[in-house]
């Protein structure tokens, strides 16, 4: 067998290389250059990276995705992320007119539109009827086993959000998969017709399919106003129309039970890095953090105690997972924008801030921690939400 030929380009600089002060050796091949472009600090990581810490890493690029005459769907669960328990993800896109059918989950689902305009459907538990117009940066949350459905307006696309780490999209309870399994006298029986009223009625679980665009806007349809209830939670909300924190490197709008009380279980922080900008340190005191990069390229160093801690790139349509108390922060490494979604399964956002911390204890007791100087103490201001430097 030959020998494989080495890579000019490596030769050249033009691709990462497993090098880094010294330390290394050049990788002339076999190798995925694709995938360590990706990801230079996991083939070259940082000095101060130590120790063995999980990978908190998944795209939806690598998630099996499911065809449909309709639109597609994929997921990031437990099981392609082991770390990630709390939370798990679908990635799904409508045509126009494409449905995903009525259906139920034991999880709470949240979700955010990332492409387009979707209609959503629900009825709770009480009898009320909900249908909204959504498009992007609008949210959902849709309560454990309470029925909706989805329906393109136009082509669409958004990342639902379930709260338990190990749910998957492929085993909900969905009304052709439930008629399908009930014999055709109880259907009868049910609804007071004869058995032939269900002679068509499908064979299984259609899951997404195509039908036709709906008609616009909601008062042509025959529903009455969802909105009219004076006890109901509404269970949409513009998460765009609220005005961000802004702050010297980016911007943040976070939306949880103070702002949207039906989201009882999950919390979310929309977060804008400008280039150049980071994250700042901090650490979340509630829960772990699923995290969904919707554009640009960032890099999140994760500090998980006993010395340990390790980098990770991220770019668009790549979920990480920071478990709780762990502390990270995240750059933006490209030279666009960098948007991402910090989840958590809470009724509240939480983060604590490295430098609010270091502002609020006694200023010679943190010269003494640190050996700092007064540059250092000098920039330390107290900070009451989450920061973009």
């Amino acid at each position: 067998m030959e020998e494989p030929s080495k890579d000019r380009a490596a030769e050249s600089g033009q691709v990462p290389q497993p090098m880094k002060e010294g330390l290394g050796a050049p990788d002339f091949g076999p190798r995925n250059l694709a995938r360590d472009q990706q990801n230079p600090d996991m083939l070259a990581p940082p000095e101060t990276d130590s120790g063995e810490v999980p990978n908190l890493k998944f795209s939806f690029s690598d998630a099996h995705n499911r065809l449909q005459e309709g639109g597609w769907a994929r997921e990031v669960t437990a099981r392609e992320l082991p770390i990630a328990t709390t939370l798990a993800g679908v990635n799904m896109r409508l045509t126009a007119g494409g449905v995903r059918e009525m259906h139920w989950h034991k999880e709470a689902e949240w979700a955010f539109v990332l492409d387009g305009r979707v209609r959503i459907t629900a009825v709770d538990e009480n009898g009320w009827n909900i249908v909204d117009d959504l498009g992007v940066g609008d949210l959902w949350y849709f309560p454990s086993g309470i029925p909706h459905s989805l329906q393109g307006l136009e082509e669409c696309e958004f990342l639902l959000v379930f709260d338990d780490g190990h749910f998957s999209e492929n085993s909900t309870f969905s009304m052709t998969d439930w008629f399908a399994r009930t014999p055709k006298d109880v259907l009868a029986a049910n609804f007071g017709v004869s058995e032939s009223a269900f002679a068509n009625i499908p064979s299984g679980e259609r899951y997404i399919y195509q039908g036709a665009v709906p008609a616009e806007p909601l008062s042509t349809q025959n529903v009455s106003d969802p909105y009219t209830g004076t006890t109901r939670e509404r269970l949409s909300h513009r998460m765009l129309a609220q005005e961000p924190i802004r702050t010297s490197g980016g911007q943040v709008r976070i939306t949880d039970s103070t702002n949207f009380p039906a989201s009882t279980t999950i919390a979310a922080a929309l977060v804008e890095v400008e280039p150049g900008g980071v994250r700042e340190m901090h650490w979340h005191p509630n829960n772990d953090e699923w995290l969904y990069v919707i554009e640009g390229k960032g890099r999140m160093t994760v500090f998980a105690s006993r010395g340990t801690a390790r980098t990770f790139n991220y770019q668009a349509g790549d979920v990480g997972y920071v478990p709780s108390a762990m502390g990270h922060y995240i750059q933006n490494t490209g030279e666009e924008r960098l948007r991402f979604l910090e989840m958590f399964k809470s009724d509240r956002f939480a983060d604590v801030s490295l430098n609010r911390l270091m502002a609020l204890t006694p200023q010679e007791f943190v010269q003494e921690h640190l050996h700092a100087d007064q540059e250092l103490m000098g920039s330390l201001h107290e900070e009451k939400r989450p920061v973009v430097r």
